[in-house]
């Protein structure tokens, strides 16, 4: 009997777990500098391309993710649809530098960067596609100096 409910407790556990990660992959929150990034703001040499006049959609890839291909299109297709917006896609082993600096676990990462490489938001996991519309609004829309 004990191992009966010691196997529903485990159930239970990973169900709740599960949830938990598929509400919270692939949402575009807000970023709050984790003091790791020396200055917060990505560069063109860092990503080894031109940034977005306006704003960049910086993704972080591997070989092997099948979320990736589909972060691909729909940051591809955001881009396309916003004058002054680029689609940057790196692949995570090959930048480990950055992944680190950044603090990228997992794959696909995507930073929303406004024009001058500062981070707006972050998603960890395939962003919906209004998702990053509304982001990008937040990369875009005006700024308030404090």
């Amino acid at each position: 009997m004990t191992g009966l409910w010691a196997a529903a407790t485990v159930l239970a556990a990973a169900t709740a777990f599960g949830l938990l990660w598929r509400r919270r992959s692939g949402v575009l929150r807000a970023h709050r500098g984790s003091g790791d990034e020396v200055d917060g703001i990505i560069r063109p040499d860092d990503v080894g391309t031109e940034l977005g006049e306006k704003a960049t959609l910086l993704q972080f890839s591997s070989a092997f993710c099948a979320p990736c291909r589909a972060t691909r299109r729909v940051l591809g297709e955001v881009a396309g649809m916003v004058d002054g917006v680029a689609h940057v896609e790196l692949d995570a082993e090959s930048n480990l530098d950055l992944v680190r600096r950044l603090n990228v676990v997992r794959t696909p990462t995507v930073f929303v960067l406004d024009d001058a490489g500062r981070i707006v938001r972050r998603a960890t996991g395939a962003p919906r596609k209004p998702d990053v519309i509304a982001a990008l609004g937040a990369a875009v829309g005006p700024r308030t100096e404090g």
